[in-house]
């Protein structure tokens, strides 16, 4: 109930959800914790933790060495949810772990959805997980009040729209252009049309990630969306500073400061 809860709270402050992505691990999972403090207290609404995964098809350059940095160090799904735990003893901020399916699958569903919850996960999304093939971890999930949230792109067609909004919970990630992970200086929000189309289907919040990485562009999303999704572009200070901690942690927490102000809706 936190994703719901927050959306709640930043509707009545006419404010989009500032959504922030890295990878759990990265550059080690003490760190991870600290980064995540900072995010919040710098404005982050909503954390997505990525599980490292050997093969990140869908991510592009900056989240595939985030992975591998991860797993270098040492950072596996069962440790990342003792990290979630170790998180929730300091603060609520809704947390959804962002992943590939075998992780989860080679875990065993109906476990990982037992120890999410004690963790104090609220929901997961498994960017090759489609919802015709999720039957199976969503009654998972579902037993344990967990959300699936799910993808939907400038491509998706009226029934996948359906489909999608059938069996999503949380909110429905809309990604703002075909293709994979990555910053991207020029973006163009095309995308009203087909909002307008998925709340036909759900009054599920929507999000737009996939290239976010500017205030201005955080401010365009606002505008025409439920919540702004950032995570290469947070991804690649630490890629940069990832030997000085005290540096990406100052370099996120003023940058997080910037989009969270502009994801007040004028």
């Amino acid at each position: 109930m936190r994703i719901k809860s927050k959306f709640n709270e930043l509707n009545e402050k006419k404010k989009a959800a500032l959504v922030t992505f890295i990878t759990a691990g990265d550059p080690s999972l003490k760190d991870t914790k600290d980064i995540v403090l900072k995010l919040e207290s710098s404005g982050a609404d909503i954390i997505e933790l990525g599980i490292p995964f050997s093969d990140p098809m869908a991510d592009g350059p900056a989240i595939q060495l985030a992975s591998e940095r991860a797993i270098k160090s040492g950072a596996t799904l069962t440790k990342i949810l003792k990290l979630v735990k170790a998180i929730r003893k300091q603060t609520q901020i809704p947390i959804i772990l962002f992943g590939y399916y075998n992780p989860f699958f080679i875990y065993g569903l109906d476990r990982f959805a037992k120890d999410a919850k004690k963790a104090g996960v609220d929901g997961v999304l498994v960017v090759d997980l489609p919802p015709e093939e999720s039957y199976e971890f969503k009654r998972s999930l579902n037993k344990e009040n967990l959300d699936l949230v799910f993808l939907l792109a400038p491509t998706s067609t009226s029934d996948r729209i359906k489909l999608v909004s059938k069996n999503c919970s949380g909110f429905i990630y809309l990604v703002s252009v075909t293709g994979v992970t990555g910053q991207r200086p020029n973006m163009n929000y095309s995308l009203q049309p087909l909002i307008s189309e998925i709340r036909k289907y759900s009054d599920l919040p929507i999000g737009i990630g996939f290239g976010v990485s500017s205030s201005k562009q955080a401010e365009e999303i606002s505008n025409i969306a439920d919540a702004v999704i950032v995570g290469s572009a947070l991804v690649r200070i630490i890629e940069k500073n990832g030997n000085n901690i005290d540096t990406v942690l100052k370099e996120m927490g003023d940058f997080t400061k910037q989009l969270s102000k502009a994801c007040y809706r004028v």
